[in-house]
């Protein structure tokens, strides 16, 4: 590192350590899908994903090194049975890496948006790229196979408009009409009930997958709470005469063998709930119908309880890695006046 590179700063410090710990998940997480992985027009696209993971940690670990940062434990061959019967279909595979490359999308655009070194910058800008590509095949294969779950389509609007009246800020009130849905809900809803759909299958799987109880019941509460999502924002669509499209149920086997670990499923459901909690702010933002509004916020409140107890079982069992932070000063004083 030159000499005159300055120190990275917290945001910097956050988004690297962040990103290790999620692409270390997706390393063993992809490694098992192409293990299994049948279909020949997903495996190379699945390959690449695991290809961007593992050059992305390479270039983590140099920087932490660089700095001599403690590179965080993450996860490891050790979380993954390779060797584990098939859990997931080849369709819901490729469905899963375009999930999760949208998201990569939302999260490297963050880090980056948060970086100020050059060479910071540079990695983010080179994984979001990579991460766009991804996005961009996993999409075109999906359309090839006609296994894309579109949103809804709209009638085109024939002139420009302005709201002219409050009542288009109306719906909490049952017995007054709400207006139809704008293109601008319409997509939010529908985003967040494929993710939800994600969600509820990788939950189930999970169950399937653990040996321990407290976890079972902790992800079949996830996929209980992901199903009662997809049904009040379906119900929403529904009352606007909007059907909602939806890709065929073949995600999982009925295979109940242990295939990652503990530890690597309850990170990723804190993920999952983490990306839900922020897709629920955005739509409340976006939208402004108050019903809309209402709806998000209080489902964004049962996330926020489920991730406080995914939490509490990733601290009970010495899960939760801790995030470089600052020290406690007014502790610190006063330990020095003890001594």
């Amino acid at each position: 590192m030159p000499h005159n590179t300055p120190k990275l700063t917290s945001s910097e410090i956050a988004s690297l350590w962040t990103s290790y710990m999620q692409n270390s998940m997706s390393e063993q997480f992809l490694k098992y899908l192409l293990n299994h992985v049948e279909d020949s027009d997903f495996q190379p696209i699945i390959e690449k994903g695991h290809s961007i993971c593992v050059n992305h940690l390479s270039q983590l670990v140099e920087i932490f090194q660089q700095e001599k940062i403690p590179v965080p434990n993450g996860f490891s061959q050790s979380d993954v049975n390779l060797n584990a019967p098939r859990l997931y279909t080849d369709t819901f595979m490729i469905h899963y890496l375009n999930h999760m490359s949208k998201a990569g999308l939302i999260g490297y655009s963050g880090f980056l948006s948060m970086s100020t070194r050059k060479d910071i910058r540079k990695i983010f800008q080179e994984t979001l790229f990579q991460t766009t590509e991804l996005y961009d095949e996993s999409s075109d294969v999906l359309l090839q196979k006609g296994l894309y779950v579109r949103a809804p389509y709209i009638e085109y609007p024939e002139q420009k408009d302005y709201v002219d009246s409050k009542s288009y800020l109306r719906g909490l009130n049952p017995f007054s009409s709400k207006r139809p849905l704008n293109a601008v809900e319409l997509s939010h809803l529908n985003l967040n009930i494929q993710n939800n759909m994600i969600g509820s299958k990788l939950s189930l799987s999970f169950a399937q997958a653990s040996p321990r109880k407290e976890v079972q019941e902790l992800m079949l509460r996830g996929k209980d709470i992901s199903e009662k999502h997809i049904k009040i924002f379906t119900e929403t669509l529904l009352d606007n005469d909007i059907q909602t499209p939806i890709s065929a149920d073949v995600s999982i086997t009925n295979s109940t063998a242990e295939v990652f670990s503990d530890k690597l499923m309850i990170f990723h459901q804190c993920m999952l709930t983490a990306a839900g909690t922020g897709n629920y702010a955005m739509a409340a933002a976006a939208s402004q119908r108050s019903d809309l509004v209402f709806n998000y916020e209080r489902l964004s409140l049962e996330i926020g309880q489920y991730a406080k107890d995914i939490a509490s079982l990733m601290i009970k069992n010495e899960w939760l890695e801790q995030p470089p932070g600052t020290m406690d000063k007014v502790k610190l004083a006063k330990q020095k006046k003890q001594n």
